[in-house]
């Protein structure tokens, strides 16, 4: 398998596009979250520099060097929800003719369960975290950029909402419940804020460049 830091975009859509188990929607999810980072670090870009900023300048420089760093922890998700993957697709086809295999199955696939939820778990989580970068851009940044602001939330958002579906989707086959609804509870946690963290910027971009708001 080939890393998706490694694709180009014509290459990972081919891969995406075809029957192989992945990449998948959690890996787009990541893509999607790191699609977003990379939209604020060009609002911050547009932003440094000028002498109309300069008093939010160290501020942009801040956060922009947090967002690189999250979207080189999104790219790894996303090649990371392909690694775990990988073996939980395979531990569906294992024998089960004794109680033996059953056994070593059922362990087996409780451990790729477990793993295949906590990578979406944490894109939502380091999508929420971008979003809150994202809302200081919206306000710090430079005003000609403010729509694409609004593009970054909107991929940050796909991130939350797209991860979510990964995680109860694998959370509901384990047979530890309790961990289970642990993974479930940051899932649900991250959704609500995310989503309402992006729906309030968004709303903000869209008056704003509807003429509702100074800008």
């Amino acid at each position: 398998m080939v890393a998706i830091q490694q694709q180009t975009v014509k290459e990972f859509l081919e891969v995406l596009s075809s029957k192989q188990p992945v990449p998948g929607g959690g890996g787009a999810s990541a893509l999607a979250g790191a699609m977003g980072t990379a939209l604020g670090l060009m609002v911050g870009n547009l932003t440094v520099g000028k002498k109309k900023y300069a008093q939010v300048e160290a501020s942009v420089v801040s956060l922009m060097e947090r967002l690189t760093g999250m979207q080189g922890e999104m790219m790894e998700l996303a090649d990371e929800d392909a690694r775990v993957f990988a073996p939980l697709a395979a531990a569906y086809g294992l024998p089960t003719g004794t109680d033996e295999e059953k056994a070593h199955k059922a362990n087996v696939m409780e451990a790729n369960l477990l793993a295949a939820s906590l990578v979406p778990v944490k894109v939502m989580e380091l999508a929420v975290e971008s979003l809150g970068i994202l809302k200081e851009l919206e306000e710090k940044g430079s005003v000609m950029a403010v729509s694409d602001v609004g593009v970054a939330v909107q991929f940050a958002r796909t991130a939350v909402t797209g991860a979510v579906m990964n995680v109860y989707i694998n959370t509901k086959s384990m047979t530890d419940r309790g961990k289970a609804k642990e993974i479930n509870d940051r899932a649900a946690a991250a959704l609500a804020q995310g989503t309402m963290l992006a729906d309030e910027i968004y709303g903000r971009v869209l008056n704003r460049l509807k003429g509702n708001e100074s800008v």
